[in-house]
Formats: structure tokens, C-alpha cells, sequence
């Protein structure tokens, strides 16, 4: 059976109507898969609530600022508000980020209890929080977060983690390059937002790999980066775990950005992570157009089986 992390309450982050990061994206995702081939042999939990899971908080302080923390917690707990023009947070948005980091947790537990690969359906996504504040749709960290808790767990001493989505993974890369235990590479657009992630940033201890590609790339572009630049570095590094931040806006019809990849390109570099290790957890990130990025999830999991 293949864990599916998923709960309800994670659509009760509200964002507004016009808001392209929305609860109808996991719906729709949910729908998808279980709508799939393979829908009997999907296993679909729920995350252990945060009130439960006793490692968390540690976690989320390695990760972030304990003010930055409070501040989330006191923007939702007086109404609601924003953290930037693109990040709303809303009454519940405290508790459902919290949970959504939580379910990273327990999917790092299903990967290390099977050594086999999990998917964490949740919202909001995380790899443009950085320490000490949040941006573009993101709250908490979740992929370091992950990290940092795989790194407490016995026999894990080197976490990778890749970023595909089509955005750079700017708060992923502020939190964790200092890390020499984490690796972290991300292919992105460039320019596109945030504006970060060029090539020459190596991390602290050459422990980062950004390949940023030009708009208009699709498929051809990047099959030789993961063949001679992403699996190489990865395999180098001999990560006993790898995270995926899971982002499917480099699809062609996706609103928010200008790459043109295809769902069944994500079952390509889904295969190629599986050749380095079925020890992979996939999170969600980005993905805003609801039917390419619900093709794109199922892609990723059909590899998997």
C-alpha cells in the first residue's frame, strides 16, 4: 500500500477567493487519485495532530524563529492577516500549518518504516518560508522541517532534498546550506519569483546545487539536467533519505509561470529519483492549474507503484 498523508482540515487554510493557492487544489488532487488505476492500493492517512506529535515543536524551532512562530500564532489567533501582499494567513492558518508540518513528520515515519516512498497531500506549502518570515503562499518550512527531524531518527546521518518546483526554493536553501548533513538542490525558472537561486550558490559547504532554466523550457531541457548534474550530485552525496518538494507549476498550462513540461514528465523524474532510492518523500508544493497538477500527483504516484 502506498501513504497518502491527507486530512480535511488542510483546506481550512483560507487564502480568498482570487487567491491562486486555494483549498480546490487538494480536492482536486484527492479526486484525481482516487479516481485512479491504482486507487486500492492507495492508503490514505491522516496526519497525527499537532497536539500529539511530540517532536514538532523542537523541530519547528530548528527551522524557525520562535518570534516568527508567535507571530504566525497571534496574526491568526486576532482574525487574520497578511505576511506579505502574496501570503494571507487566516484564522485557522496557525493550526492547518502546523498540521501540514506534521504530516511531513509522519511521512518521513511511513518512508523510514518501509523504505519505500510516501506522499504528504497538504497545505500551505512551505519552501519560501524562511527563518524569520513567510512569502509567497508559505508558511513553514515543511521540507526542512522534514529534514531536520529525519536527522533525529537512527541510521539517518545525510538528508537530500530536491525542489522541483518551478519556483527556487529560497527558504528551503536559507535554512538548511548550513547544514553540512543536508544537500539541497532545486531547478527553477530564472528570472521568475522570488529571484533567488542562481548557479553560483554552492551553500556552506558545497552542499547545494541551483539549476536555473530560461522560460520557455520544457522536457528536453530538463531530462540531461537530471542525468548529468541533479542524479550525479544527489548520488555523491549518499543521502540515506531523499525529499522531494513536490511543486507542479512547471506544467505548460499552469498560471503562474512559463515552463512547459507535461504531468507524464513528473513519472520521468519520479523514476529518476527511484534509481537512487525508494526512501523518497514527496510533499506538495506549487501547482495552480487544477487538472495538469492532479495529472502530474497521480504521474508521480503511478512510478511509485
Amino acid at each position: 500500500m502506498f501513504p497518502v498523508i491527507y486530512s480535511s482540515e488542510f483546506l481550512e487554510h483560507k487564502t480568498g477567493y482570487l487567491h491562486p493557492e486555494k483549498p480546490e487544489r487538494l480536492t482536486a488532487i484527492a479526486s484525481a487519485i482516487k479516481a485512479a488505476a491504482f486507487a486500492e492500493q492507495i492508503e490514505w492517512r491522516s496526519p497525527t495532530p499537532a497536539s500529539q506529535a511530540l517532536d514538532l515543536m523542537s523541530v519547528l524551532q530548528q527551522a524557525h524563529t520562535p518570534r516568527y512562530i508567535q507571530k504566525v500564532q497571534q496574526i491568526a489567533s486576532t482574525g487574520g492577516g497578511y505576511l506579505d501582499g502574496d501570503t494571507p494567513i487566516s484564522p485557522r492558518s496557525y493550526d492547518v500549518a502546523l498540521l501540514a508540518a506534521s504530516a511531513w513528520v509522519d511521512g518521513i515515519n511511513a518512508v523510514l518504516a518501509t523504505e519505500n516512498p510516501a506522499f504528504v497531500l497538504a497545505r500551505p506549502p512551505g519552501h519560501h518560508a524562511e527563518s524569520d518570515t513567510g512569502m509567497g503562499f508559505c508558511l513553514f518550512s515543511n521540507a526542512a522541517i522534514a529534514a531536520f527531524y529525519a536527522l533525529q531518527q537512527p541510521g539517518i546521518q545525510r538528508v537530500a532534498i530536491l525542489d522541483w518546483d518551478v519556483h527556487h526554493g529560497n527558504g528551503t536553501q536559507a535554512i538548511v546550506e548550513t547544514n553540512q548533513q543536508i544537500a539541497f538542490c532545486s531547478l527553477h525558472q530564472y528570472p521568475c519569483y522570488p529571484g533567488t537561486g542562481r548557479a553560483t550558490e554552492r551553500g556552506f559547504h558545497d552542499n547545494v546545487l541551483n539549476l536555473p532554466v530560461p522560460p520557455g523550457s520544457d522536457v528536453a531541457v530538463y531530462q540531461p539536467l537530471f542525468e548529468k548534474k541533479i542524479i550525479p550530485f544527489l548520488a555523491n552525496f549518499q543521502p540515506d533519505l531523499l525529499i522531494v518538494s513536490a511543486g507542479y507549476d512547471g506544467n505548460a498550462d499552469d498560471p503562474l509561470a512559463m515552463i512547459n513540461l507535461q504531468p507524464k514528465d513528473y513519472g520521468l523524474f519520479t523514476d529518476y529519483c527511484l534509481g537512487l532510492t525508494r526512501k523518497i518523500l514527496f510533499g506538495l508544493e506549487g501547482g495552480y492549474d487544477f487538472k495538469t497538477l492532479s495529472q502530474s500527483v497521480v504521474a508521480t504516484i503511478e512510478r511509485c507503484l
